[in-house]
């Protein structure tokens, strides 16, 4: 492991109420809410923010959203705009989850206007990209992998590139239970951290942190996080219940202190 402080991030999708939030992140606060080695980002749904929110103040764990929208404010009904989430004390948002792009129809540009606007209310973007099945079977995984995050991450200055965080999720193994081999994982996370070097240069994309998000469960943790680029985890299924979230984040604080 690097000497990049390592991130796992819960995506909870829409699931818990705030009530169930609140008990889960209880469980995951008393057993890892103060490890030092590990950054901890919660990403509720957006009825759950405000009470997940209290519930972790004065801890080592860090609020995260699930999505936003690019605009300020405005007639988009449904939405929520990034100060929205700032007032809500959220600091990082999930921008371009694979079920954004493929249920809801959010293209590249869709997504890079998102990036602008989180970067813009200074909340930290984790931007999510990766390949279909098919594209891996096609040959195409760098190739998709590219242009999601070069279109992703267009027009964002390099003063900014330390604020970015990158999720790559293949999403063949986004809850199918798939997993990409540690070997796999690496190959596409130092392709990436090369096009984040093209675009930030060397010493901005050696910190920006690059995260593993298919399928990461307690049984691969740590042979994923052994590796180089693998900087951490954006969590679905195994973040909804706390043993095996914490068991994660144990799994990142281990790679760090071995």
């Amino acid at each position: 492991m690097s000497k990049r402080t390592p991130l796992i991030a819960g995506n909870w999708k829409m699931n818990k109420t705030a009530t169930e939030g609140v008990e889960l992140v209880k469980a995951i606060s008393a057993a890892v809410g103060i490890d030092p080695n590990v950054n901890v980002v919660l990403c509720p749904p957006f009825t759950a923010l405000s009470a997940v929110g209290a519930a972790i103040e004065g801890s080592h764990l860090a609020l995260g959203a699930q999505n936003l929208h690019d605009k300020t404010n405005g007639a988009f009904t449904g939405e929520i705009s990034a100060s929205m989430l700032r007032d809500l004390h959220v600091t990082h948002v999930i921008i371009g989850h694979s079920e954004r792009r493929s249920i809801f129809g959010e293209d590249d540009a869709f997504v890079n206007r998102k990036v602008h606007a989180a970067l813009g209310a200074t909340l930290r973007p984790i931007l999510c990209v990766g390949e279909l099945l098919a594209e891996r079977e096609a040959n195409q995984t760098m190739e998709v992998v590219r242009r999601q995050v070069e279109k992703g991450l267009e027009g964002v200055p390099a003063a900014k590139a330390d604020h970015v965080i990158i999720a790559y999720e293949p999403v063949w193994a986004i809850g199918t239970g798939k997993t990409a081999t540690p070997a796999m994982a690496q190959e596409v996370h130092a392709f990436i951290r090369k096009l984040l070097a093209q675009q930030f240069g060397a010493e901005s994309a050696a910190r920006i942190l690059i995260l593993y998000g298919g399928s990461m469960k307690p049984d691969n943790a740590d042979a994923l996080l052994a590796e180089q680029d693998i900087d951490g985890g954006l969590i679905g299924g195994a973040s909804l219940e706390a043993k095996s979230f914490v068991e994660l984040v144990r799994s990142a604080s281990k790679s760090v202190a071995g």
